[in-house]
């Protein structure tokens, strides 16, 4: 996408995110291996993207440019965890066919662990052109590299995920302890019940809670607004499950109980009450990339 974008104008920026959004965390969530990090990642580029629109000047490609931003911070966030390196010398003679279908299903369909086996350049191209379709030219102008470096990583990158996708998965199912599971399932059963004033009771001093994409809040008196809106609504039915090995509540629409849950929510639990919320209702393109599990 090329558009000339006077610096200052905000809210053709905040239109663009609206429908880049989801692309953008497919990116962050493969290149961090986790829909969490991604989400983390991608908040952090868009508030360096908001913080730089003043003094950006004309953008041409603001696509190209909140896509470099995203790798940048992701690259950040990888470099604090100590896992991988930054872009290494390929050799620039590679040649790659940038339109394979067998290339596309595999990047598809392989999970995000197994990107985070892949180095840093290699992930970073075959994510943007094998899972996002962009092409060689586009990818090399938001990674800020050359396309012969893209190739090479293409090429290499894709050789790795052909022999990961041969090897067995046999990692250990999660599991949770017993005082977790209780309340958990005290949680599920009480807003199933549609008995808030149960829920709250389950409330910690100083919870807080975070809705994707949209607001926050602190404390139990701003958090019983969540809940009454919640009340009013009857697309949802919640069941116990695991994200990433993480427990969570999954959201099963109330109409169609078989359908793959539409999102979820990350409680965290401090000495016996409910600490913190984050509900992922109005950022459902995570539970797209996400390895959801019912217990």
């Amino acid at each position: 996408m090329n558009i000339l974008i006077p610096g200052g104008h905000r809210a053709l920026i905040e239109r663009l995110l609206g429908d880049l959004r989801p692309k953008l965390h497919r990116y962050c969530a493969r290149m961090t291996g986790s829909v969490f990090d991604g989400e983390d990642v991608l908040q952090e580029a868009l508030a360096k993207a908001f913080e730089a629109l003043p003094n950006a000047g004309q953008i041409a490609n603001p696509e190209g440019w909140l896509f470099r931003i995203a790798h940048n911070t992701a690259l950040d966030f990888l470099r604090r965890r100590a896992r991988e390196k930054a872009f290494s010398d390929e050799d620039p003679d590679m040649i790659v066919d940038p339109a394979n279908a067998t290339f596309d299903r595999q990047a598809a369909a392989a999970g995000l662990h197994t990107f985070m086996r892949l180095p840093v350049a290699q992930r970073s191209s075959v994510i943007m052109m094998d899972v996002l379709g962009y092409s060689l030219q586009e990818i090399s102008a938001a990674l800020d590299t050359s396309v012969p470096a893209v190739k090479a990583a293409l090429h290499r990158g894709r050789g790795r995920l052909r022999q990961l996708a041969a090897e067995p998965e046999d990692g250990p199912v999660p599991r949770l302890g017993v005082s977790e599971r209780l309340l958990l399932e005290a949680y599920i059963d009480r807003f199933n019940a549609r008995d808030f004033d149960a829920v709250r009771d389950m409330l910690a001093d100083e919870v807080r809670l975070e809705l994707v994409a949209r607001t926050r809040f602190t404390g139990p008196r701003e958090v019983a607004t969540y809940f009454h809106n919640y009340s009013r609504l009857r697309d949802w039915r919640f069941v116990p499950g695991f994200v990433e090995d993480r427990p969570v509540v999954l959201v099963h629409d109330g109409n169609d109980p078989a359908a793959r849950p539409a999102y979820f929510i990350l409680l965290v639990w401090q000495e016996g009450k409910l600490a913190a919320i984050r509900d992922f209702r109005h950022a459902r393109y995570v539970a797209d990339s996400a390895e959801l599990l019912v217990i």
